[in-house]
C-alpha cells in the first residue's frame, strides 16, 4: 500500500478509536468479535461520539488494525446497518446515519429512512394547520377564511340529497380524474373544458402532482418573491433549483432575464390577490408574461386560489388561463379550501389534455380518486347556486374582519413600527417592521401570549423577511382580531425595546 494510503487508513482508524475512547489493544476479544464491535460503536453513537456524518474505516483497515478478520469487521457493519445506525454507499465508505431511538431502542428507524426523504425537515405548514385547529390559539398564520359563514344548512341538504338520489355514486370508486358531473360543473363555473380537469385532494397534492410530473432534480423553477410557502416547499423538495422573481414589481425584463440565465423548466405565480402580499398582477402585464412564456417555451403553473376573494376595487382581470390563448402553456390549480372550507380537501387543476391524463397516472399511485362524496355534495352548491350566494356574504365578511385588523393596528402600534398596504382582496396583510425589530422576536413573543403569526422567511427562496410578517385577518371574528392586534401591538413594543443581539427561540411556527 502506498505510504500516503496508508497514513490515510491509519488517521481514518485512529479517528475511529479516538471517538470511541479505546485503542487497538485494550478491544476486548470476546466472542463473538462482531457483537464486541457493534456495542462499542453503538455506544460511541448514543453518547454523541460520532454524530450523523462521521465516516467508519474502511472494513478492511479496520481488520487489519484489530489483527482480525475482515469477514468479523464485515459483520459488524452489517449489524450496525440492519439496526439503522449506520449505512453503507458503494465507492463512498459506511457512515453513521442515526443515533439510537430511545422510543424503540436498540432499532433507530430514521437510519432506515431513505435518503431522499431526510431532507424534508420544515414543519411549517404541519404548525400551520395544527395551530389553526386549536381553540386555544388565536391564529393569525394559516390562510383560513370566516368559517362561521360557511353554509352549513345548505350542505347538510346537499349530503342528504346526494345520499338519497347518488348513494351508489358516492359510495363506489370513481374516476381518477374526478366524477364527471363534477368536472362539467366546475367548467362551467370556473371556465375551461371538463375533460381538460383532474379534481384533487386539495391545491396542494396539485402541487405535489406538479413536481412529480415536471421537475427533474436541479431543474429551474422561477417563483413569486415573496410567494406561497407551500409551493416553494414542494418545488424544493422536488430537487429543484428555486429563482425568486419579484412579484411586487413585476418587472418583465428581470424576468426575461432570468429566463435566458436560467433556463427553467417552469414558472409559479399566483397573479390574483397573491399570497402573501395581497397584490393583484394587472392584465397588461398578465399579457406580455404569457407572451414572454410562450416565447421561450416555459409552461406557467398559474395558481388562482384567492380569485373569489376580492373584497374592494374593481373585478381581478381574467386568469392567465383564460387569456392564454393559442399557446397552451398555462396550467391552473384553484381550490375550495379559500372558497369554502379547508377541511374539504377539494381542489383541481385545469390543463390540456396530455397533461391531465399524465397527473392522473401519478395521481392513482397514492389516490385512486378523490372522495366522491365531497365532489357530488360540491357539484350541488355549485350548481344551485349556494357557492355564488356563499361567496358574496364571504365577500362582505372578510371586508368587515380586513377593516377591524386595520383599524386596531393603526390604533394600538405607531405606523413607524409596522407599515402595510391595505389589500383589495385575498386573506391577508403583508407587514413590514423596521429593521431594528426582529420578526422572529415579534413571532416569539406572541405565540407565548397564545397569537400565532407567520415571519416573512418561509416565503422567500432566498434571504429575506427578517422583518416581515404575514397577518391572516380573516381567520379570526372581528373582535377577537382586533384583540389579537392589541396583543402584537404589546409584543411589537417590546421586541423594539429587547436588546438588539437577543435571540429568538422560534424559527418559524
Amino acid at each position: 500500500m502506498p505510504k500516503a494510503a496508508m497514513r490515510q487508513a491509519d488517521q481514518s482508524v485512529n479517528g475511529l478509536f479516538a471517538a470511541l475512547g479505546v485503542d487497538a489493544g485494550s478491544l476486548p476479544r470476546t466472542r463473538p468479535l462482531y457483537r464486541r464491535i457493534v456495542a462499542l460503536v453503538e455506544d460511541g453513537i448514543a453518547r454523541g461520539r460520532m454524530a450523523a456524518g462521521f465516516q467508519l474505516p474502511p472494513e478492511r483497515d479496520l481488520a487489519a488494525a484489530l489483527a482480525i478478520s475482515r469477514a468479523t469487521v464485515v459483520s459488524a457493519y452489517r449489524e450496525l446497518e440492519a439496526r439503522g445506525l449506520v449505512r453503507g454507499y458503494v465507492g463512498r465508505g459506511t457512515f453513521v446515519s442515526a443515533r439510537p431511538d430511545a422510543a424503540s431502542a436498540p432499532f433507530a428507524w430514521r437510519g432506515k429512512m431513505a435518503a431522499s426523504v431526510l431532507q424534508f425537515t420544515d414543519t411549517t405548514v404541519r404548525d400551520l394547520v395544527r395551530a389553526a385547529g386549536d381553540p386555544s390559539v388565536v391564529s393569525l398564520a394559516a390562510g383560513v377564511p370566516a368559517l362561521d359563514c360557511f353554509p352549513a344548512a345548505p350542505f347538510h341538504r346537499a349530503v342528504n340529497h346526494v345520499l338519497a338520489t347518488q348513494a351508489a355514486s358516492a359510495w363506489c370508486h370513481g374516476p381518477t380524474e374526478g366524477m364527471p358531473r363534477f368536472r362539467d360543473a366546475l367548467a362551467h363555473r370556473f371556465g375551461g373544458d371538463a375533460e381538460h380537469i383532474l379534481v384533487l385532494a386539495g391545491a396542494q397534492q396539485g402541487l405535489d402532482l406538479l413536481a412529480r410530473c415536471l421537475i427533474d432534480r436541479g431543474d429551474a423553477v422561477v417563483v413569486d418573491r415573496p410567494g406561497y410557502l407551500g409551493a416553494i416547499q414542494t418545488f424544493r423538495n422536488a430537487g429543484a433549483r428555486l429563482v425568486g422573481w419579484d412579484v411586487a414589481a413585476a418587472d418583465l425584463d428581470e424576468l426575461e432575464e432570468l429566463l435566458l440565465r436560467y433556463r427553467p423548466k417552469l414558472i409559479y405565480t399566483n397573479p390574483t390577490n397573491q399570497n402573501p402580499t395581497g397584490s393583484t398582477m394587472p392584465v397588461r402585464t398578465r399579457r406580455e408574461l404569457l407572451e414572454l412564456a410562450a416565447r421561450y417555451r416555459v409552461p406557467i403553473v398559474e395558481d388562482d386560489t384567492y380569485r373569489e376573494l376580492g373584497i374592494t376595487g374593481p373585478p381581478p382581470p381574467p386568469s392567465l388561463f383564460t387569456l392564454d390563448e393559442g399557446h397552451e402553456v398555462v396550467i391552473r390549480i384553484n381550490s375550495f379550501s379559500k372558497m369554502l372550507a379547508p377541511g374539504l380537501r377539494l381542489g383541481w387543476i385545469s390543463a390540456v389534455r396530455p397533461i391531465v391524463d399524465q397527473l392522473a397516472l401519478i395521481k392513482q399511485v397514492v389516490d385512486p380518486h378523490t372522495q366522491n362524496l365531497s365532489q357530488l355534495v360540491v357539484c350541488d352548491l355549485v350548481e344551485n347556486g349556494t357557492l355564488d350566494a356563499h361567496l358574496a356574504t364571504l365577500r362582505a365578511e372578510h371586508r368587515r374582519r380586513r377593516d377591524a385588523m386595520v383599524h386596531a393596528l393603526r390604533q394600538h402600534i405607531p405606523a413607524a413600527q409596522l407599515h402595510y398596504s391595505v389589500p383589495d382582496g385575498g386573506m391577508y396583510l403583508w407587514c413590514r417592521l423596521p429593521p431594528a425589530i426582529s420578526a422572529r422576536a415579534v413571532q416569539e413573543r406572541a405565540r407565548r401570549e397564545s397569537v400565532m403569526v407567520l415571519t416573512g422567511e418561509p416565503f422567500y427562496v432566498d434571504q429575506g423577511g427578517d422583518h416581515q410578517l404575514r397577518i391572516c385577518y380573516t381567520a379570526q371574528p372581528a373582535p377577537r382580531g382586533a384583540q389579537a392586534a392589541r396583543t402584537l401591538a404589546r409584543c411589537i413594543a417590546a421586541a423594539a425595546h429587547a436588546p438588539a443581539d437577543a435571540p429568538a427561540t422560534m424559527r418559524v411556527v
